[in-house]
């Protein structure tokens, strides 16, 4: 890992350490994910199963999955697992219940101004299944879905060599209530959901992350089709005062690191004494952890440590850095709070791991990458609302604005709009 020191190295130093890298698309991603996008559109469930066996499964002979499937998951995980999936779901849906809001109306003097809040009717799910199934990305993108009232929700991820889908995968899309599942990948999957096929229904909105011809997939059919985000590479920023346990940040470290060679790994401490323990640890569990040559990777080319003089000074690389992730390891969280202004989510005190929130507090998992949590919010049931704003006036309550209006649309140049409330209001006038 890479360290820096504040007031020794210089801020252009810092500032590149922690600067969100470009990653934009190569050319060859970019042009194979068109391809791929016209081929589905084109030829539709065809392309969908022959991209199918060449990227992900030979023995791939359907798109949807059955009943059966469904049933023959059931009888191969245990039921311990089949519980956990079960209480994880309970907690997300409950703390997604706090997130929904309520259609208003108010009237007054004539004029009834409000807002109606209505869910979106049909959404997609991406679920990667590449390197590893992830249930709990289905967990913490469907629930909340479901909680903000979406009556159609619809589910694409890649089938495994044998053409079946992982069935703790399927568990979860079943324990959280999406309608039809799908086993197609990559960017195959999130045109057909664009488009929509014969198989596969056309979605008003797709989410959930992926490989880079997931994303860029959504980027190019942004418009054609809603999006939440393009995710990036996992990230986590640890701040670490003297009352930290070195051991507990270390492996918090190697948890993100795990993810892939590309994570970000960031630590702030207020000393050095306590960056050489906590780098010790890091040192020590590395050599014995399975995944050890993926975070040698990622700690190497994406470990960045920064020295910090005092709790504000960490609290303003935190804000720079906009972390996915961020831990206060401090002595007290609660009271570094007020100075944290961009994050994904916050883990607050030593017994609130990032692991904690990726797979059962509640919370979603899928939260701004990057640094733009600097203006973008985690996953939740905001993504999968609509607002309509409401508007009545009456006569008389037209009248008594009339004149803004009109002078307004003038000054503009839009006469058809000033001619438009005063051939209302004063319809003896030749307009």
């Amino acid at each position: 890992m890479k360290i820096f020191e504040i007031g020794r190295d210089s801020q252009a130093e810092i500032d590149a350490a922690l600067a969100p890298p470009e990653r934009p698309a190569t050319e060859a991603v970019e042009e194979s994910t068109k391809s791929i996008i016209a081929d589905v559109k084109s030829r539709g469930d065809q392309a969908l199963l022959e991209l199918g066996q060449r990227f992900d499964s030979p023995e791939l002979t359907s798109i949807a999955v059955t009943e059966d499937e469904f049933q023959d998951a059931y009888e191969k995980i245990d039921t311990k697992l089949i519980a956990a999936i079960r209480r994880a779901k309970a907690n997300i849906e409950e703390y997604h219940r706090k997130q929904l809001k309520q259609s208003w109306i108010d009237v007054r003097d004539g004029i009834t101004l409000g807002q109606i809040i209505r869910p979106i009717e049909r959404v997609g799910m991406y679920a990667p299944g590449g390197k590893a199934p992830y249930p709990s990305t289905v967990l913490m993108t469907a629930v909340p879905a479901k909680v903000a009232g979406v009556p159609f929700f619809v589910m694409c991820s890649p089938a495994q060599a044998d053409g079946k889908m992982d069935p703790l995968t399927l568990i979860a899309a079943r324990e959280s209530g999406v309608d039809s599942v799908f086993k197609i990948g990559g960017a195959q999957a999130i045109a057909a959901m664009a488009y929509g096929t014969a198989t596969v229904p056309k979605v008003d909105k797709i989410v959930g992350p992926g490989n880079p011809y997931v994303a860029e997939a959504k980027r190019q059919l942004f418009g054609v089709v809603g999006i939440d985000m393009i995710a990036g590479p996992s990230e986590i920023m640890v701040i670490a005062d003297n009352s930290a346990e070195p051991h507990f940040v270390a492996i918090d470290l190697l948890s993100q690191a795990e993810h892939a060679e590309d994570s970000r790994i960031v630590l702030v401490t207020i000393t050095r004494d306590m960056a050489d323990k906590i780098l010790a640890e890091v040192k020590r569990l590395r050599s014995t952890a399975a995944r050890r040559e993926i975070i040698a990777e990622s700690l190497s080319e994406n470990g960045v440590v920064v020295l910090a003089r005092t709790h504000e000074e960490a609290a303003e690389l935190a804000n720079q850095f906009a972390p996915e992730h961020l831990e206060l390891m401090v002595s007290d969280p609660w009271a570094m709070l007020p100075l944290i202004k961009n994050a994904g989510a916050i883990m607050m005190g030593r017994y609130s791991p990032v692991p904690l929130g990726d797979y059962a507090a509640g919370p979603s998992h899928t939260l701004p990458t990057a640094g733009t949590a600097r203006f973008s919010s985690p996953l939740g049931v905001d993504d999968f609302i609509k607002r309509s704003s409401l508007v009545s006036y009456s006569r008389d309550a037209l009248r008594e604005i009339a004149a803004t209006v009109i002078d307004l649309a003038e000054a503009e140049g839009f006469t058809a709009h000033a001619d438009s409330v005063r051939i209302r209001v004063h319809p003896k006038e030749e307009v």
